[in-house]
């Protein structure tokens, strides 16, 4: 039997999140080995692309989770989890957050989605050479830099110590040259052991 049809058999061919009966498709819920229904869920069009892009997500649309949260299915409750969590912010997906109860295995199911998206979204600085650089680290200068608002040229070969990191862009740290704080760009900078 085809994921397919299992899917269509096991919601009676309608859309296990909204509840339509149109154009209906097989939606993986990630991360998944794949070809298997019970990590997959039956979807309408409209759900497969609201969840596919948060960009395009209708919050109203998702007000079918108060229905279909109770769903025995873990693929369907992972869903659920997911979608009012991030629509957490209207309010009312909050209060139903707080009524749905996951097995401990579907909740981690659930949340690893977001532990991807963390490791995707955190910045790691790294020197010339690829090396991985932390805050307090010591790095060189690969080549002479005009420093911005001064006179200064950091030289080739200046040993900057003690460097802090930029949170929010992977390419620029910051250290003292010349008892001056400056930024520096981590494409210019060697890594010291």
């Amino acid at each position: 039997m085809t994921v397919l049809k299992a899917l269509e058999k096991r919601s009676g061919s309608c859309c296990e999140l909204c509840g339509s009966k149109t154009f209906l498709e097989v939606y993986e819920v990630a991360p998944t080995r794949g070809g298997n229904p019970d990590e997959s869920v039956l979807s309408c069009e409209e759900c497969a692309r609201q969840l596919a892009d948060p960009g395009l997500t209708d919050p109203n649309h998702w007000r079918c989770l108060n229905e279909s949260m109770w769903s025995e299915v873990p693929a369907v409750q992972v869903i659920a989890w997911r979608m009012l969590t991030r629509l957490r912010a209207e309010g009312w997906p909050a209060d139903l957050l707080d009524m749905l109860y996951l097995e401990a295995e579907t909740l981690e199911w659930a949340r690893s989605i977001e532990r991807e998206e963390q490791a995707e979204e955190e910045v790691v600085h790294k020197d010339v050479n690829g090396l991985v650089l932390q805050a307090g680290d010591s790095v060189v200068l690969i080549k002479d830099l005009p420093v911005k608002g001064s006179s200064m040229v950091a030289k080739r070969g200046t040993a900057v110590r003690r460097i802090s990191l930029d949170p929010d862009h992977a390419a620029y740290i910051e250290g003292k040259v010349n008892g001056q704080t400056i930024v520096l760009l981590t494409k210019y900078v060697k890594k010291t052991s």
